[in-house]
């Protein structure tokens, strides 16, 4: 019953949606010869032109470069092999499993298409075909144009024909795709959308398992590789489907991230740099990493969570030496790395206490700021002020000396020169210190953005990420000069000299 239930909405929803589509197409279907035929010209040529002009129910925002040329790809290679690893929010299904296959069948010589698509499963599956199926039975634009409209069968049996010839079949991952044909033409264009799964992508053996269906009994329902075999998704998981055959010779494989390299919208004609950040922000890196950069992270693969601990700060006099730390970058861009300063102390039991932390994607003259409000946190306690030696370059100097000579005072900034080793080696190398308890963030600073971002950044740092690690990396300088330059008298710790600190 229940299931009946949900088919009845389902087939109530579907022809809502049918109602929309004629709605919004039926303007132009009596419009004859010649703006018909220059039309059809014109959207068979391209790409935009034919979205703009058969979907203005879905073409809200205007047609990314990154669409284009994926249709392009695919009308112009009877053979493509391509994924199109695509962020969440890129229209991923509504143009390579709807608009692109229409656009196909939209030109003047076509081959009918006998078309499988692929979904984590068969409801999926059949989810997507129902949008394809409303497009022939209500785009009555497309219909008067191209003359292809609705046959045989109905999507929620999971196929359907049209006038032309083409047959259209839902298929869910694992299902027999064998012994499909049309008027004994086989498979000719499959379409894998979203076949990866949170569940399945942390299991190796089901993620092989499924990649094999796909390049054998799913491929082989072609005629000997005779046809368009495309996937498209986004990368949830270090082992995935989509990672698997996008690493195959010979498949054409584009990125799409929400963001560029230039941490610009890719598709900026939908989103603004201003809503991808405040997104960012609400969902948390990890998910955003995952997401919509084509990035899974597992959180606390190194850095555990239960081992990041806040607790009571010592009055300032009483640590053995204060040190504020410095990690710069140039850019305050999305994408270019945080600047971070890490203000911390070390007891006399040889603890590190994180007393103040800033980071940010920001400029030089706000992270410049950051050291007078530490000036103004420590007050006359003796503190030395430390930046990797590479960084201290004249543009980060003159900020310095400028903010320096309006407010009085000038801070005085020493140059870490050691030669550091490897980041991941360095960084990593402060997990014993959490694990043992000797690593305590500020508890009245909790909530605050510097804590917060160091906080997620050490909790998804692994080896061969791309999230950003700088705020790590500051608190690691930090703790290096804390615990090298020093005399401590425990012998845990390098022994150094005391602190007159001439470096």
């Amino acid at each position: 019953m229940a299931n009946a239930a949900r088919r009845k909405q389902q087939e109530a929803e579907w022809l809502e949606l049918c109602s929309r589509i004629q709605a919004a197409t039926s303007t132009l279907a009596g419009v004859t010869s010649p703006d018909r035929d220059k039309r059809i010209a014109k959207a068979r040529k391209d790409y935009d032109c034919f979205v703009k002009t058969y979907y203005p129910h879905l073409a809200a925002k205007p047609t990314s470069k990154f669409q284009k040329e994926a249709a392009n790809y695919v009308l112009k290679n009877d053979r493509a092999r391509a994924v199109f690893e695509w962020a969440r929010g890129h229209a991923k299904s509504t143009h390579i499993s709807m608009m692109i296959p229409m656009w196909i069948l939209s030109q003047e010589s076509h081959t009918p298409l006998t078309m499988v698509l692929v979904s984590k499963s068969q409801d999926a599956a059949k989810q997507l075909l129902a949008d394809l199926q409303a497009e022939f039975e209500s785009n009555e634009l497309y219909k008067t144009d191209y003359d292809i409209r609705r046959g045989d069968g109905i999507w929620s049996d999971g196929r359907f024909s049209t006038s032309d010839g083409s047959m259209f079949i839902a298929l869910g991952r694992g299902q027999s795709p064998r012994g499909i044909k049309k008027s004994g033409r086989r498979v000719n264009y499959i379409v894998i959308d979203d076949i990866d799964d949170d569940e399945m992508v942390l299991n190796p053996a089901r993620v092989e398992k499924t990649t094999d269906w796909c390049l054998s009994a799913l491929y082989g329902t072609m005629d000997a590789g005779r046809g368009r075999f495309v996937l498209v998704g986004n990368r949830i998981g270090k082992k995935s489907v989509l990672g698997n055959i996008a690493e195959r010779p010979g498949f054409h494989h584009t990125v799409v991230n929400i963001l560029d390299k230039q941490g610009n919208p890719s598709w900026k004609e939908n989103f603004t740099k201003k809503e991808v950040e405040q997104m960012r922000l609400e969902i948390g890196e990890r998910r955003f990493q995952k997401e919509y950069m084509n990035n899974p992270v597992n959180e606390g693969t190194i850095f555990e969570k239960k081992y990041i601990r806040y607790g009571k700060m010592l009055p300032l006099r009483q640590y053995r030496a204060i040190v504020a730390y410095t990690d710069p970058s140039f850019k305050a861009s999305s994408t270019n790395d945080y600047k971070a300063t890490m203000l911390v102390g070390i007891t006399k039991e040889g603890a590190y206490h994180v007393l103040r932390a800033f980071a940010d994607q920001t400029k030089v003259t706000v992270m410049v700021g950051w050291h007078y409000e530490i000036r103004s946190f420590i007050g006359d306690t003796p503190i030395k002020y430390y930046m990797e030696a590479n960084f201290i370059q004249d543009m980060i100097l003159d900020e310095f000396k400028r903010v320096g000579g309006e407010v009085g005072v000038q801070i005085p900034i020493i140059g870490d020169r050691r030669s550091k080793p490897d980041k991941f080696a360095r960084i990593e190398a402060m997990q014993p210190l959490f694990q043992r308890g000797e690593v305590v963030f500020n508890e009245d600073c909790k909530g605050e953005q510097g804590f917060e971002v160091l906080e997620e950044q050490l909790l998804l740092f692994e080896k061969g990420s791309k999230v950003h690690d700088d705020a790590p990396d500051a608190l690691e300088g930090a703790i290096w000069i804390l615990s090298n330059r020093i005399r401590i008298s425990d012998s845990r710790y390098v022994v150094g000299r005391r602190a007159n600190w001439k470096y």
